[in-house]
């Protein structure tokens, strides 16, 4: 297993990595039936009624950008994250923001000296203030009160999380040289001695790369 090293690996890569994980953890919960928890469950204010509009990845790196925190703080929340899905939460598309922005505000707080106010958090987070102090309380109760995690179980979540990164990379370069083989086939078909190439059947396959997010104020 590829190691991760909690001291030196790049903050914003760490963001892209666990992006990818929450986003492939919602869509697949995001598959069932009950979406929403039962009345009175401690995961309940953690539910919006409608989608957002903002990508998990887009929201992360906007935290980022504008409350900025170590490599320590946004692992905890995989921690955290695990604790709640053991109590009975279930990680989707309407509750992954608040848990984003309110496990954050939670965890840095606990693991840094220096943080800053709810009303920052909240105008960053995209939530009212008196929304987001109840969401700090409810998270805090959902632990349980309990924020405490060792460095080797921090450093123990950082390996997990770039080996799977690092496989999903492989499985999607894996992919693209099977299609790329597959489109090479059909655009090399002879019809007597010339070879014919039909765009519509073997288009130009190109990379997609996003130059920047706009990430807004």
């Amino acid at each position: 297993m590829t190691k991760y090293d909690l001291a030196r690996h790049p903050t914003s890569s760490t963001v892209k990595m666990m992006a990818r994980l929450l986003e492939r953890i919602t869509k697949t919960n995001d598959k069932r039936l009950n979406k929403f928890p039962k009345p009175g469950s401690p995961f309940v204010p953690f539910y919006g009624q409608s989608l957002p509009t903002i990508s998990i990845d887009a929201y992360l790196i906007r935290i980022l950008k504008y409350c900025p925190c170590s490599n320590e703080t946004f692992l905890s929340l995989l921690v955290y994250f695990d604790r709640l899905t053991a109590s009975g939460l279930r990680i989707n598309s309407y509750n992954i923001h608040r848990l984003l922005i309110a496990g954050l505000m939670v965890s840095t707080k606990y693991f840094s000296d220096i943080f800053y106010t709810n009303t920052r958090y909240a105008k960053v987070g995209g939530i009212p203030v008196p929304e987001l102090n109840a969401l700090e309380l409810a998270f805090l109760k959902a632990n349980q009160f309990e924020l405490h995690i060792t460095v080797p179980e921090l450093e123990r979540y950082g390996d997990q999380l770039l080996d799977h990164y690092v496989r999903e990379q492989e499985r999607i370069h894996q992919n693209t040289k099977r299609f790329d083989a597959s489109a090479a086939t059909q655009c090399s078909q002879e019809t007597g001695p010339f070879l014919t190439f039909d765009p519509n059947v073997c288009p130009t396959y190109r990379h997609s790369w996003h130059a920047g997010l706009s990430i807004p104020s």
